[in-house]
């Protein structure tokens, strides 16, 4: 029987690839919770550096904060492979699952439990995320869902599009019983594209997702990383079919009505038919900008922004000018920051 008195326990999974020059700040932040009923779970993804000594030297630290460590070490499969790992073993009560580069704000986990303890209709809550360049620790944006003011909150599809929807894993925290139902074998599709649509797009299409109005978690972007690596037009359309891939694996292995299924697949169609397009007029690559622009044109209306990006792709002084334009543009952003 469980003891009201006790804090639920929260489980805290973590992937982690040669961390060894970011990972001290991660951990760091796991130790400086306020929230104290912890089974953190480090799932070492064939690092080939220094991390294991580095997150060993933090054991005793762990244990003197009566946080439950567990240590795993596997060849290298990637995030999501990793964190299947995890959820095999894990046994918290609420569930989260944050980048070994990123940092937890004191707070993350006793906001986060508080709002689903008082709030049993959620079956998952996000934060406010800050997002810093790791160079130079610049804040460069901010990461949120601004939820409908009437009308259902349609997260599931708004996942899927990526609008108005949060990717960032630490932002999020999953109540347990709902990811069971969700994800009865208690794992995931194990894409090396990454693992957020696998966690969060099953329970998002059963259970409402509640918010907080506060920043709970900072985001690094990292050159190096998986996530932002990619440099080349190759790079990027590599990136943009291991993204289409884990989104109709996901969708195709979900229980839901056949109509909504296919309505999910289209959508996913229309966004990557787009998605290439667009990353080709980028890149300015002529060739293949217009093969693309044809079959979008062959399946779906074009609209004005498809417009905007065929002319931006076809001539130099137009893309040129939409630079300037831009550069402008995030220079006045960072005066009005500055005054205030």
């Amino acid at each position: 029987m469980t003891d009201p008195n006790k804090e639920p326990l929260v489980s805290i999974i973590t992937p982690c690839f040669n961390g060894a020059s970011f990972v001290r700040r991660f951990l760091d932040s796991v130790l400086d919770q306020t929230y104290s009923n912890i089974e953190f779970i480090f799932v070492n993804d064939g690092s080939t550096d220094d991390t294991e000594r580095i997150v060993f030297s933090y054991q005793e630290k762990f244990s003197s904060k009566g946080i439950r460590f567990i240590y795993i070490f596997q060849e290298n499969k990637g995030p999501a492979g990793a964190l299947n790992q995890g959820l095999e073993i894990f046994t918290g009560e609420y569930l989260t699952w944050p980048d070994s580069d990123d940092v937890l704000h004191p707070d993350n986990i006793s906001k986060k439990v508080s709002f689903l303890e008082k709030n049993k209709d959620c079956g998952m809550v996000l934060c406010k995320v800050r997002v810093f360049n790791e160079k130079n620790m610049k804040q460069i944006r901010s990461l949120q869902r601004i939820p409908p003011i009437d009308g259902p909150d349609d997260l599931f599809h708004d996942l899927i599009e990526e609008k108005n929807a949060c990717l960032a894993c630490g932002g999020y925290m999953v109540r347990t019983s709902a990811f069971l139902l969700a994800n009865p074998e208690k794992t995931i599709y194990a894409s090396r594209g990454g693992q957020n649509w696998q966690m969060l797009l099953p329970i998002a299409y059963r259970f409402t997702c509640g918010y907080i109005d506060e920043f709970l978690y900072d985001y690094m972007i990292r050159e190096e990383s998986h996530s932002h690596s990619a440099k080349s037009l190759e790079d990027h359309l590599k990136r943009a079919e291991e993204h289409e891939d884990i989104l109709k694996t996901v969708i195709s292995s979900m229980d839901m009505d056949e109509k909504e299924r296919n309505n999910c697949i289209a959508i996913i169609d229309r966004k990557y038919a787009r998605k290439r397009f667009w990353l080709a007029a980028n890149f300015r690559d002529h060739q293949r900008m217009q093969m693309y622009y044809d079959i979008l044109r062959e399946h779906y209306p074009v609209t004005g922004r498809d417009r905007y990006h065929y002319l931006k792709g076809s001539c130099a002084l137009f893309f040129y000018a939409d630079m300037m334009l831009r550069t402008l543009l995030r220079s006045l952003l960072k005066i009005k920051k500055a005054l205030g």
